[in-house]
């Protein structure tokens, strides 16, 4: 039973941090100078992998989902399903799972390193509220950032696909748009995209509280970094799941 009384504990401990996010990112005084740096840190250092990625899953998944549909002689429907897959769950969730490996590990490691080098405690010397100056502005920069790297990853999947759809049926850019969004309207994607801000919340929250509160010294920066991108990937998922039930629950008529 110590797993269980573990796990509890981690949970309670979670919850609390994350209501302490919460709570100080609507106190002020607001830090627009860290939040602006960790954003260019979380955005922009992350935008070409998620284009990158998005453009190859896309072309990948044209080719094998073509050589499906042209069993039943549905070709004409590959952008549509192209659309539809990766606006409504696959790029959210693809995008949760790259940030938290490329984002979750970095938050987690700095401010594990800046415990174990008492950088935090002489933050707090100076009477300034480390966690509101290291932690919030870090969670609140993958809440505001992932959202937007997901619709760069939804148009560079569709670009992906339409390039290797193009390169096989030669179909004009006019009217595979044209296919992709018969059957998709902006309500069946923004909901969406929209979850992506609790998969950012998930990602900050967890990555800053095993970074915030090691004290394993030099030895908690890797575990730290380990765990942020573990634990992170596995709440994405999990609330993925959970989301997508709400979504089905409060929008039924455009919940794809």
């Amino acid at each position: 039973m110590r797993w269980l009384a573990r796990w509890l504990d981690f949970v309670g401990k979670m919850g609390l941090f994350g209501m302490r996010v919460l709570a100080d990112a609507v106190r002020p005084p607001f830090e627009f100078a860290a939040l602006t740096h960790s954003l260019a840190e979380v955005g922009n250092q992350s935008l070409a992998l998620m284009i990158v990625s998005g453009f190859a899953l896309g072309a990948v998944m044209t080719l094998h989902t073509r050589s499906t549909l042209v069993q039943f002689g549905a070709t004409a429907m590959i952008p549509a399903v192209q659309a539809v897959s990766f606006f409504v769950e696959i790029g959210p969730l693809v995008a949760g799972l790259l940030l938290a490996g490329r984002v979750g590990s970095g938050i987690g490691a700095v401010l594990a390193n800046m415990r174990a080098t008492e950088q935090i405690d002489a933050v707090e010397s100076l009477s300034i509220d480390s966690f509101k100056l290291l932690v919030v502005p870090r969670v609140l920069a993958c809440v505001i950032a992932l959202p937007l790297l997901t619709l760069f990853m939804d148009f560079s999947g569709l670009l992906g696909g339409f390039l290797s759809e193009g390169l096989t049926s030669h179909v004009a850019p006019g009217l595979y748009l044209s296919r992709a969004f018969d059957h998709l309207q902006w309500s069946n994607f923004i909901a969406p995209t929209l979850k992506t801000t609790v998969f950012g919340f998930i990602i900050g929250s967890v990555s800053a509280h095993f970074g915030y509160t090691t004290d394993k010294g030099s030895k908690g920066v890797g575990e730290a970094a380990t765990n942020s991108v573990v634990v992170s990937s596995l709440l994405i998922i999990l609330a993925d799941v959970f989301l997508i039930k709400c979504i089905y629950f409060l929008f039924p008529d455009t919940a794809l």
